[in-house]
């Protein structure tokens, strides 16, 4: 299928979407049936890289249009930054701690433990397409199953190129056309967009229907991405020996660098969005959209040059924030465009998807159901904060660990190597500049946090 995204977007999307989105149902028939599940699972995209996020420059269409036909939490976190680990915490409903995947290797959680391993026991056609990152492809626990990611650009075997998202496409639409009509079915659509193609020195590699976007555009620098900024990190991160300033030098260390690199990655977003409007559109077709629990998250945030870095990893907003969306069947008409500001975590996507097909979550997951956020007549309790952790990665001067306690108006770090504290007040400070740990005024609610964050990390285990 030819991607025209140039040509797509000037058309009506209002007409586009009144068809796409008309025939979402919670009749008693629909809920009578096993839920299908499908999983939209973008890379390296933080909680504003959505236009209906706020953001002015970037077009996701067909994300805002879920959004608002749905419900989108504005504090969605991972509960660690980087890709393998996130994904092993998709799966498992796990933090670090407890699956064990402190890099790109297989996680320690028994398969059956996991969310497509339950839903494929208890009946479920289930797939997964695109990248894995948690070692081996397990392919024998997938009724359909392609991997790959790390290029933009993929070769098939008659020798030609298509891009990775166009194959995400086409390989959803396969999978979706091709399962068992009358079983309940899982997939997770694993993109690889927007990630960079690290060894490539152009970084983000759209389509080329795709570079007319953006064309006229100036992208907003951020105010903290400055090099004042980066000298008031600790040493350790502020050096330039550290990998998230290595790829800060790759994307964005001239005013022309940044703007072509962040146009590029916009442009990847774009195409990701697409993508997700005609898989949407096929299930639409099918009849089965009005059945379907649908979720739009990713792996982790970005620093799109804030704090002079590049990537992810470490505890600041930036990294750690994600967007979620999700368009569940059993909403009321009335509640649609729900905008919801609980904390929810990656941990929490294995239970609420084993919830919406009926099904317990093992007592191994950490999460928590999402859906009485807005399904339930009364608001829930919930979290009020909670344990961030990353590994080191191959050293402490290349990626250091890092852990929190994050508040919604306080943050904790804490870098083990170096056991080194740092106290943000993020109502006065959300961009996370003025390190408050040694003020004396702050003394008392330091010893509290540093309490509560060795309680969380304990129960992380």
């Amino acid at each position: 299928m030819k991607l025209n995204i140039s040509v797509a977007l000037k058309l009506s999307f209002a007409l586009v979407f009144t068809v796409l989105f008309a025939d979402r149902s919670t009749s008693l028939q629909a809920a009578e049936k096993p839920m299908n599940v499908l999983v939209l699972y973008a890379d390296d995209w933080r909680h504003d890289t959505l236009g209906v996020a706020g953001n002015a420059v970037v077009q996701t269409p067909y994300l805002d249009r879920m959004a608002k036909e749905g419900v989108r939490f504005t504090q969605n976190c991972v509960t660690t930054s980087i890709c393998g680990v996130s994904r092993a915490t998709l799966f498992t409903g796990q933090w670090m701690s407890r699956h064990g995947n402190r890099a790109f290797k297989p996680f320690d959680t028994p398969w059956s433990e996991t969310y497509p391993g339950m839903l494929r026991d208890n009946g479920y056609f289930v797939g997964h397409i695109g990248k894995w990152h948690n070692g081996k492809f397990p392919a024998k626990h997938f009724d359909f199953g392609r991997e790959y990611s790390g290029t933009h650009w993929l070769t098939q075997p008659d020798g030609s190129k298509i891009h990775v998202t166009q194959k995400n496409e086409n390989d959803a639409l396969d999978f979706l056309r091709e399962r068992p009509a009358g079983k309940p079915f899982c997939l997770t659509l694993a993109f690889f967009a927007t990630h960079a193609e690290d060894s490539n020195p152009l970084q983000f590699l759209p389509q080329p229907e795709s570079m007319e976007l953006y064309k006229d555009v100036t992208v907003p620098v951020a105010a903290n991405a400055t090099e004042e900024s980066f000298r008031r990190l600790p040493e350790f991160v502020a050096n330039e020996k550290n990998e998230g300033r290595n790829r800060w030098h790759w994307r964005f260390d001239t005013p022309e660098k940044y703007q072509t690199m962040m146009k590029n990655y916009y442009r990847l977003a774009t195409e990701v969005d697409s993508t997700c409007g005609r898989v949407m559109d096929e299930l639409r077709k099918q009849g089965v959209l009005e059945n379907t629990l649908v979720i739009f998250t990713t792996d982790n945030g970005y620093y799109h040059a804030e704090h002079g870095l590049g990537d992810k990893w470490y505890p600041h907003q930036e990294s750690i924030r994600v967007p979620l969306i999700i368009s569940d069947p059993r909403m009321n008409e009335s509640d649609a465009g729900l905008v919801n500001d609980e904390f929810t975590l990656s941990v929490d996507l294995a239970p609420t998807i084993l919830k919406a097909a009926g099904i317990e979550p093992p007592k191994t997951m950490q999460g928590r159901d999402i859906s009485p956020l807005y399904l339930a007549e009364e608001t829930p309790q919930w979290r009020d904060e909670f344990f961030y952790e990353h590994p080191m990665f191959k050293s402490s001067d290349f990626i250091p660990a890092s852990e929190a306690l994050v508040r919604k108006d306080w943050k904790y770090f804490y870098w083990p190597e170096f056991d080194r504290e740092q106290l943000f007040d993020l109502n006065a400070d959300p961009m996370e500049e003025n390190d408050l740990v040694a003020d004396p005024a702050q003394a008392k609610r330091l010893v509290e946090m540093r309490a509560r964050f060795a309680e969380l990390k304990e129960a992380a285990k």
